[in-house]
């Protein structure tokens, strides 16, 4: 192809692509140096035996992801959106608090702390040493600094390392997770991508990985500006596979876990109603007929997470520079979410 009809790679996409690049060295040196904080985080957790995950776009989808790993953990956890608390709020009362914001400085995140103080067992986990949040919380600061470009990428796989680090300091073995962040897996994008060519929009869904999902969904929303959206699999049954046909893809996160039956199940329903079907498959299931299957190292936890997130992230940029000119360049939102 000559030069003068090649697409130039748009300035936002090339700044997500400069953060993906490092996400995985910075994963591990986030791990590395969260061990002391993660210790103390861990230790209020075992104290109270109860986590409300707190956090905005991004932030909540990492929440919302580790939530069930925190339960199968024996703590009592849930994941909220911080303007949720601030309107309705849950007792804080024996809770241990995880407010999670990329930049540290989200209005959110402001006016929790002004009105609430938190409380003695509230932490951060940030990227920005030096916001609001890390001056404000005992903080778990990510490696890396500030993720400069729209969607997140770097900063969710960043968060996703900070509670590598919590979950080893409550006993578990990080060694499959930190095998996935030194050599991540490299998938061919190209039939997914294809599959997707004329669909109107995406909706994302899964089971024990709805976090992942629904992470997938923001940044398809945020990057192709179409109203891509997610539903955890059992919502999906009831009533929304309505919307479903040619013209809606599906995409789909199984498991190694007990819940990839269910997954699979989705997907054969999901075909069947002529909509494009791919699935993000890290279980020891039977590829689905019809489907696009990208196929991962059976993995569950964050093991899977670290697997299947650089991918959808490609998923996502290809999807979205095909269809917008600017990709990666917000028109009506900014990276740092100042008002509420």
């Amino acid at each position: 192809m000559n030069m003068t009809t090649e697409k130039t790679r748009p300035a936002g996409l090339a700044a997500i692509d400069r953060e993906m690049a490092r996400q995985h060295a910075d994963a591990i040196a986030s791990f590395e140096a969260a061990a002391d904080m993660a210790a103390k985080a861990a230790a209020s957790l075992k104290r109270t035996g109860k986590l409300l995950l707190l956090g905005m776009g991004g932030s909540h989808a990492v929440n919302r992801a580790v939530e069930p790993l925190y339960r199968a953990a024996g703590i009592d956890a849930i994941a909220l959106p911080l303007s949720e608390q601030l309107g309705q709020p849950l007792s804080l009362e024996d809770r241990t608090i995880f407010v999670t914001s990329q930049s540290g400085e989200s209005a959110e995140v402001l006016r929790w702390f002004d009105e609430t103080g938190g409380n003695a067992d509230t932490f951060g986990l940030t990227l920005e040493g030096s916001s609001f949040l890390a001056r404000t919380a005992p903080s778990l600061v990510g490696a890396g600094g500030t993720e400069l470009a729209f969607a997140a990428t770097r900063s969710l796989t960043v968060t996703f390392a900070l509670h590598l680090a919590i979950f080893t300091a409550l006993g578990q073995d990080p060694a499959s997770a930190l095998a996935v962040l030194q050599a991540p897996q490299t998938l061919d994008i190209s039939p997914a991508l294809a599959a997707l060519a004329d669909v109107a929009t995406i909706v994302t869904s899964g089971r024990r990985l709805q976090g992942v999902a629904e992470a997938l969904a923001l940044g398809l929303t945020e990057l192709s500006r179409r109203p891509c959206f997610s539903l955890e699999g059992g919502q999906l049954r009831h009533g929304p596979m309505e919307m479903l046909g040619p013209s809606i893809g599906v995409v789909l996160f199984r498991g190694n876990d007990a819940t990839a039956g269910l997954v699979t199940a989705m997907a054969v329903s999901a075909v069947e109603t002529g909509a494009p079907v791919i699935i993000f498959d890290g279980s020891r299931e039977e590829p689905v007929p019809g489907c696009i299957t990208l196929r991962f190292k059976p993995e569950s936890g964050l093991a899977a997470i670290f697997q299947m997130l650089p991918v959808a992230q490609a998923l996502m940029i290809a999807f979205a520079d095909d269809r917008v000119e600017n990709a990666g360049t917000p028109l009506r939102s900014t990276k740092i979410t100042r008002s509420e």
